[in-house]
């Protein structure tokens, strides 16, 4: 037995740590359980893949094949996005669709249906997926595709491997001519400019703001606007020219938070950096190029980021309001962590488009707003997120299970009213927790 969290270090629970380095053996330790939940690299917020007996898949991780032809790419559930990465961007293709972290594994990814910054336009990964093989709870492994073997491939898409393991993938890949973006950053002054900027860009496909939580009043919402593209090679400047699809550097530094696990993320240090962050953008506008590494994954140059929170942990609380209600929600959800006086470390707003393929019920992406909140791990915090709950099924709403450590069956019911059945073979402590 081992000690285990996810990435926000919250819940942790002992648990025997399953690790199979072949599909028979998955299959054997399936047929040999009567529960266990399927774990990748430990990067959701969530306690989706945390069980008393976990599958860790992550030594499943030796096949990434590139079909130059199809432009697809198959890979072990257990390959990182990173290691994908390293295989087709010299050869000119790139992810249609990643988070926020290039290391998560290609079968946590699937089981949460993620999104980007690009979901408006381009979709969630369920768009992309060609085929799994799947391990059901008889372990027996089933091909699966939108039309073979149907129902299990759209149920586990968003499922967070409540349906069965998933083995491999074949992915879908995107074009490009540089691994270069074109950056482009709007100052808002509130939420009603950010907003607007939102509607001025919404055909550019990566689109992402950060919003400064201390500002209030006339100031409430106020933040940056980023979008981005990936620029073709003859709009590369010169200093670029000579390594047009450069990889992203493997270099992380490993900061001491534990010299000061309760100073570094406090109201005033927050603030301060609001602002910093905001001032910084001198102009009302800028534009420049960046790497994919330094657009997409910034967080990813510290490898210990998470440790900034202090042992308690933190929570990603991340939902999605209807454009029906969308500004009206985002400003009473602001007003609320105002009057909470909780101190939101980080916060993100993104739009989410129509999901075009069916998938699992239990799968987030819907037409929207979507806010991400960081908040450190307290009491107070709890006690706003629930209050946060309510206003969000209020302006018809629902929250990112991959990211959910604490919500009630009963909030779930009401967010989630479709009903899934799975069986009992694949459980977490989030399903028990839901009752799903």
């Amino acid at each position: 037995m081992e000690t285990i969290c996810n990435w926000n270090g919250f819940p942790k629970v002992k648990s025997k740590v399953l690790s199979p380095k072949t599909f028979q053996e998955v299959s054997e330790m399936i047929k040999g359980q009567r529960q266990l939940i399927a774990r990748g690299n430990g990067r959701s917020y969530s306690d989706n893949s945390l069980q008393r007996k976990v599958l860790s898949l992550l030594k499943i991780n030796s096949e990434i094949k590139l079909d130059i032809e199809n432009q697809t790419v198959l890979c072990n559930s257990g390959v990182l996005l990173i290691d994908v990465l390293k295989v087709i961007v010299p050869k000119g293709f790139f992810l249609p669709v990643t988070p926020g972290t290039k290391f998560i594994t290609i079968g946590g990814a699937i089981a949460s249906n993620v999104h980007g910054k690009n979901h408006f336009i381009e979709g969630s990964i369920a768009k992309y997926i060609k085929s799994m093989l799947i391990l059901t709870e008889t372990g027996k492994s089933v091909l699966c595709t939108r039309n073979r073997n149907t129902a299990l491939f759209e149920s586990t898409i968003g499922g967070l491997g409540l349906t069965g393991v998933i083995l491999e993938a074949t992915i879908q890949l995107k074009e490009i001519e540089t691994s270069y973006i074109l950056q482009e950053k709007n100052k808002a002054k509130n939420l009603e400019e950010l907003l607007a900027l939102f509607e001025k860009n919404k055909g550019r496909a990566h689109t992402v703001a950060w919003i400064d939580c201390f500002a209030k009043n006339k100031s409430l919402g106020k933040g940056i606007l980023s979008t981005g593209k990936h620029i073709e090679k003859n709009e590369l400047p010169q200093k670029f020219s000579k390594e047009p699809l450069k990889l992203h550097e493997n270099k992380q530094i490993n900061l001491p938070f534990y010299i000061f696990p309760k100073a570094l993320l406090n109201k005033f240090t927050i603030k301060v950096f609001n602002a910093i962050n905001y001032n910084l953008l001198h102009k009302k506008k800028s534009r420049q190029i960046v790497h994919y590494n330094n657009y997409f994954y910034p967080l990813d140059k510290i490898e210990n980021w998470n440790e900034a929170y202090g042992n308690g942990g933190f929570i990603q609380y991340q939902f999605v309001i209807p454009f029906c209600n969308g500004k009206e929600g985002i400003k009473a959800i602001l007003n609320a962590v105002q009057e909470s006086n909780c101190g939101v470390c980080l916060a993100v707003l993104k739009r989410l488009g129509k999901e075009e393929c069916r998938v699992s019920s239990l799968s987030f992406p819907m037409e929207g707003f979507t806010l991400a909140l960081d908040v450190k791990n307290t009491n107070s915090s709890l006690k706003l997120l629930c209050h946060l709950d309510e206003l969000i099924i209020k302006f018809k709403g629902r929250i990112y299970l991959s990211k959910d450590c604490r919500m009630t069956a009963s909030t779930f019911n009401r967010m989630y009213p479709e009903k899934t059945n799975h069986n009992s073979k694949f459980v977490s402590m989030l399903s028990n927790r839901l009752g799903i």
